[in-house]
């Protein structure tokens, strides 16, 4: 192979695939009483930040876990097709809220006791819902937070090329509506059932859905499980789902200054509500310390902007700007 053939270094996929929605006239911020140069906290208000609300964890588990259960009991109840059709966004946005606890648990911060952390976040949130309840979710993720865009990012692909037409946006995002995204993810489990490395994973993955299976035909309608268990997850959560990862990296690029790695957008109850749960949507506070609990996260989000670190302009009044931004097809910013 010539020099000229030679594949591309990472450092030159970082530059061509990545940062058409930086912020280069971010001022230099040297820190405050509060926090370090780099947006981190100082030990004693990291200290504060750091503690992890168990009960209030645990309560929102509880919540999380009964909640498709009385969808699909309701469903049940009222017995008509656009029941059945009404829940489908429903269930893939509850969903969504047992991966982001799944996420917190990644972290070790959805209770403080490992075990508890791990058996319930680990093995049981992030089981059932089309997941192998393993920790390899964990290790990926910390490479994610380890070094954005970096080498061993898992979601390179996913963050580049941002701003992309308003068409190539529409095209992704039907693919997921349509099953192709969640089909590419699942297929591993189908064909890791011939791969001695895979199996493990893959008998995971099948029997975590044949537990769900159970209990639809414990409640005399297995095949709701099809219609309100694999379709909203096939479908609407993978639609919910690229609409928030997008939002938190899209554009962005690898630098050690983290406010041109992550966004911020001003959050809203509708989009708590909808696709940014427990306070996941404090993306930028997240990752300067991915440390923090969700809970304590809009409180360092008040930090990094009344000391100066974030400046106003800097962040996004609404998702829709942003998404509108990230559409524009060319590196321009929208008004905000």
């Amino acid at each position: 192979m010539s020099v000229t053939d030679a594949p591309p270094t990472h450092d030159e996929l970082v530059a061509k695939m990545t940062g058409g929605m930086t912020r280069p006239d971010l001022p230099r911020f040297e820190g405050s009483e509060r926090l370090r140069p780099d947006g981190r906290p100082k030990p004693a208000f990291r200290a504060e930040l750091r503690r992890v609300p168990n009960v209030i964890n645990a309560l929102e588990v509880i919540a999380t876990l009964a909640a498709p259960v009385a969808v699909v009991a309701a469903v049940i109840a009222i017995g008509h097709p656009l029941a059945v059709v009404a829940a489908v966004p429903v269930i893939g946005t509850l969903q969504l809220r047992w991966f982001i606890l799944h996420h917190e648990a990644a972290h070790r911060l959805l209770f403080s006791h490992r075990w508890l952390n791990d058996r319930i976040g680990i093995n049981l949130l992030g089981w059932l819902p089309m997941g192998t309840g393993s920790h390899f979710y964990r290790r990926g993720h910390a490479n994610h937070h380890r070094d954005e865009f970096g080498p061993k990012e898992p979601d390179f692909l996913l963050y580049s090329f941002y701003p992309i037409s308003a068409r190539s946006l529409r095209r992704k995002l039907l693919r997921d509506l349509v099953g192709v995204s969640a089909w590419r993810i699942t297929k591993p489990r189908f064909t890791g059932l011939v791969k001695l490395k895979y199996v493990p994973l893959s008998l995971r993955f099948f029997a975590g859905q044949a537990i769900v299976f159970g209990l639809f035909w414990l409640a005399g309608h297995p095949w709701l499980y099809l219609l309100l268990w694999v379709l909203p997850w096939f479908t609407w959560y993978q639609f919910i789902n690229r609409l928030r990862a997008v939002a938190e990296h899209g554009g962005m690029t690898r630098t050690s200054d983290r406010r041109n790695t992550t966004h911020h957008i001003r959050q809203s109850w509708l989009a708590r509500v909808l696709f940014v749960p427990y306070h996941v949507g404090y993306h930028l506070a997240h990752h300067v310390d991915s440390g923090v609990p969700a809970r304590n996260l809009p409180r360092l989000q008040r930090a990094l902007e009344e000391d100066g670190y974030l400046p106003a302009a800097a962040s996004w009044p609404t998702y829709r700007a942003l998404w509108r931004s990230l559409a524009a097809g060319s590196p321009q910013r929208l008004s905000r």
